[in-house]
């Protein structure tokens, strides 16, 4: 392990565990959290995996934290590792935010670490039926269970021996981002396409889960009955090779472009005149979000927790998952119908306000508060 931390005397110490190598939303989350955290006056410490993106993030940022190999997701050192910071530290609540780091907490836990530990749930799909994973998530020192949508709590629910514990946080986005923001015409610019053309996309990692087979099955679909529509994947990830072989096969490669991964996420929406989510699952969705602030139309599958911020013709339109014909015809409808796409983007944009880091942070904090006056009435 190496240490990289001041001590300091502040009312609430929390030490959260971050065990991804790259970012991803998951992590852009944690981020927001620790900022909005700060201004309330918590101390927030992060344990992290030694040369991630999260390990340069608190570097850039000044965060104290350590970092560890993370060997594997039940890793007896990083758990006793962990046990030490909280004793030495005086941590408060250690807040486990993906299943890796679950499993480093429940192995402190096992070591005798007596501080609470709050969970983050974030993946859409039931929780597994095995005796560790079930012995970890209804081990005592995992006070609550976050869940970034109602269709995630509902998943985790029954797994649960005391339900009570679970608890809905949405996921929040930093609406700031997205004020007075205008495209840039990168992708036009980029890819040579007149001013005219539709551009459909989504931004996003390519996994499997996010299904990008159905994206480019309802792009084929457009793209044969018009010939001024292209097609963006914003982002990359392990499905990347797999879609361009796809995208290849049905001879598609110049009517849907991958742009590989890009942090300019704001300005990329602005140019999009649909966006466009065909995952399967998807906890929340944070990039519809982002979309909503930019005042770009969303078409989505009801994958998961989609149905919570995307409502059937009044914030975008949805289809079943995997229905590509579906998908293509409301694509199509919004193209036919600008009185429909200008009430979908004022109705999102309302609809939006409701998912801010703000209120993400400020609901994480109440939990926070309810734990420790909880372990405080036992203690």
């Amino acid at each position: 392990m190496d240490s990289h931390c001041g001590r300091e005397n502040i009312r609430m110490k929390v030490l959260h565990l971050s065990s991804e190598r790259t970012w991803r939303g998951g992590e852009q989350q944690i981020a927001y959290l620790i900022e909005e955290l700060e201004k309330y006056g918590v101390e927030n410490y992060v344990a992290c995996r030694k040369n991630s993106a999260f390990e340069a993030y608190c570097q850039d940022k000044g965060i104290p934290y350590f970092s560890f190999s993370f060997h594997f997701q039940y890793d007896l050192l990083a758990g006793i590792e962990i046990k030490k910071i909280c004793k030495e530290f005086g941590i408060n609540i250690v807040h486990l935010h993906s299943s890796f780091s679950h499993g480093i907490g429940y192995v402190s836990a096992l070591t005798g670490n007596k501080t609470p530990m709050i969970l983050s749930r974030r993946v859409d799909f039931p929780v597994k039926k095995n005796l560790i994973t079930q012995l970890k998530y209804n081990h005592n020192s995992i006070k609550k269970i976050l869940c970034v949508s109602k269709s995630i709590e509902n998943m985790v629910r029954p797994a649960i021996k005391n339900p009570e514990r679970c608890q809905t946080i949405y996921s929040g986005i930093d609406l700031s981002r997205f004020e007075n923001i205008q495209s840039t015409g990168f992708l036009r610019n980029t890819y040579s396409l007149a001013k005219d053309t539709l551009l459909v996309g989504n931004i996003s990692a390519i996994a499997p889960h996010k299904d990008y087979f159905t994206f480019v099955d309802t792009a084929e679909i457009l793209i044969n009955n018009n010939p001024t529509i292209y097609f963006f994947i914003i982002g990359d990830g392990p499905s990347k090779q797999d879609i361009i072989k796809y995208i290849l096969k049905k001879g598609l490669e110049k009517k849907i472009f991958l742009t590989g991964f890009r942090k300019d996420a704001p300005e990329l929406l602005a140019e999009l005149d649909i966006f466009l989510i065909t995952s399967a699952t998807e906890g929340l969705g944070t990039t519809i979000l982002d979309a909503f602030a930019t005042g770009t139309p969303v078409v989505a599958t009801r994958g998961g927790g989609i149905t919570e911020t995307v409502l059937h013709e009044q914030t975008g339109l949805l289809a079943e998952v995997g229905d590509s014909r579906e998908l293509a015809a409301n694509i199509n409808r919004l193209i036919q119908d600008n009185t429909l796409q200008l009430s979908l983007i004022s109705n999102a944009r309302q609809k939006v306000l409701d998912f801010s880091k703000e209120k993400t942070a400020q609901k994480t904090l109440e939990a926070y508060n309810t734990v420790i006056k909880r372990k405080s009435r036992l203690d």
